[in-house]
């Protein structure tokens, strides 16, 4: 079984740190067996080309794009789209975080689109799903990201959704302000994730206030395959030593 263990950045890092944080994983990696576990990185737009260039002595490590227009170009000001963050060395694309849907207007339908945009030129879509505090404390956590997945997820075939991860993020987990989330609130929405789409994608995620504290513990929750990380991983200390933890699980 694949452990896969990432994380994203989200909006930080200068271009020398995230050269430096690469450079230092592919030495910490070197020589390194990785005990079944797949680390991949998702930097700033600005830094993926840095970042694939450092781990290019590490292909083992996965280099990904934050996220990417389902337009392949056009008068997108702003925008970079598939072809653009593969170019520069990205082979997963994070799609539909939580933080885009409320900021940035993302919908079912534009996930869905980049979704199949990311799959048509050959990466692996990271979908993002979560549901919001007051939908957690109804009781309704799996219903409403089984919802999220299936729209996202509509129409692809088999072998589209073999290439797919899924990461949840439950809302009120997420963020400096989040509040880390027990194995047991967390336990029936990966039931029904696993029921409905373990088989058929890749490999089911959980992010939301992973800590070096509390990461074995969610690892062993039945239906999750990796960890999808924040803060406690922009430091390399911190993500080597996630690394050492799923790789003992």
């Amino acid at each position: 079984m694949t452990v896969w263990v990432g994380t994203s950045w989200k909006m930080n890092k200068t271009l020398a740190e995230a050269t430096g944080w690469a450079q230092g994983l592919a030495e910490a990696l070197a020589g390194r067996e990785l005990g079944g576990v797949q680390p991949f990185v998702i930097p700033p737009a600005t830094a993926i080309a840095a970042v694939a260039a450092a781990l290019a002595e590490e292909p083992r490590v996965l280099v990904g794009a934050q996220n990417a227009h389902w337009e392949d170009a056009g008068a997108w000001t702003g925008e970079v789209s598939v072809p653009q963050v593969a170019d520069a060395g990205a082979r997963i694309v994070e799609i539909g975080h939580s933080e885009r849907r409320e900021h940035f207007a993302e919908t079912d339908e534009t996930v869905r689109a980049k979704v199949a945009a990311t799959l048509a030129h050959g990466l692996v879509p990271l979908l993002c799903v979560g549901e919001p505090a007051h939908v957690q404390a109804a009781g309704g956590s799996g219903a409403h990201i089984l919802e999220q997945v299936g729209r996202a997820l509509e129409g692809l075939a088999e072998d589209q959704l073999a290439r797919v991860l899924i990461a949840y993020e439950p809302v009120w987990a997420i963020g400096e302000h989040g509040r880390p989330a027990t194995t047991a609130e967390l336990a029936e929405p990966f039931a029904a994730l696993a029921a409905a789409w373990g088989s058929r994608v890749q490999g089911l995620l959980y992010g939301g206030s992973v800590n070096l504290d509390n990461a074995a513990d969610l690892l062993g929750i039945p239906g999750v395959d990796g960890l999808f990380v924040g803060r406690t991983a922009w430091r390399l200390e911190g993500y080597l030593r996630l690394l050492e933890i799923a790789a003992g699980r």
